[in-house]
């Protein structure tokens, strides 16, 4: 069985728009999608405690789980890096925390492979820290931390639509979930 995770932001829940559809990318390719909610509200984001905080929220769900799953994140959810390294995990970070120290280490010691989305308007993305830690990115220009960009609202509609097309290209590159699970169909858990 393939599986996948959804960790959300901050303030966007697993089920909201970007990390709505991100889902729905690895539920058509068969995986069974388990979207995590904050079981309670999180301490200061910019703390380094924050890493230990979303790591015992994100990590029993994994043991849960079990296996390699895809992991799926937005910002403060990319706290999560450090366990994706640890587990060999591959993953999707939409618009991952770079500024953060602790975040950027644990991405750089990721062995398996991951996609970092952000956009130049966003303050805590660094385009060139992406670009060096992995060869998967997809830079947004003028999108904020929400991937939205100035004008009318299609323009903003329209860059989810390339951050769908790059996860996609992306599972394929890294061949997510492998041939039979993309011949299957998948499910969602709501936790």
């Amino acid at each position: 069985m393939t599986d996948a995770v959804v960790v959300p932001g901050g303030r966007y829940g697993p089920a909201a728009g970007l990390l709505m559809y991100a889902g729905v990318v690895a539920e058509r390719r068969g995986a069974t999608v388990h979207r995590l909610a904050w079981s309670q509200e999180p301490p200061d984001p910019f703390q380094p405690e924050i890493e230990g905080w979303v790591r015992a929220e994100v990590g029993p769900r994994l043991d849960a789980v079990g296996g390699n799953p895809l992991l799926i994140g937005k910002s403060l959810g990319s706290n999560a890096a450090t366990l994706a390294a640890e587990r060999h995990i591959p993953a999707v970070w939409l618009t991952p925390v770079l500024t953060l120290p602790w975040i950027a280490r644990a991405l750089s010691r990721a062995t398996a492979p991951f996609l970092v989305v952000g956009g130049t308007a966003d303050a805590m993305w660094d385009g060139a820290q992406a670009r060096r830690l992995s060869r998967h990115v997809l830079e947004i220009e003028g999108a904020d931390h929400g991937l939205q960009i100035p004008g009318p609202l299609t323009d903003s509609v329209a860059v989810l639509g390339r951050v769908l097309v790059e996860m996609e290209r992306f599972l394929d590159a890294i061949d997510w979930p492998g041939r039979a699970g993309q011949l299957a169909g998948g499910r969602v858990v709501e936790t």
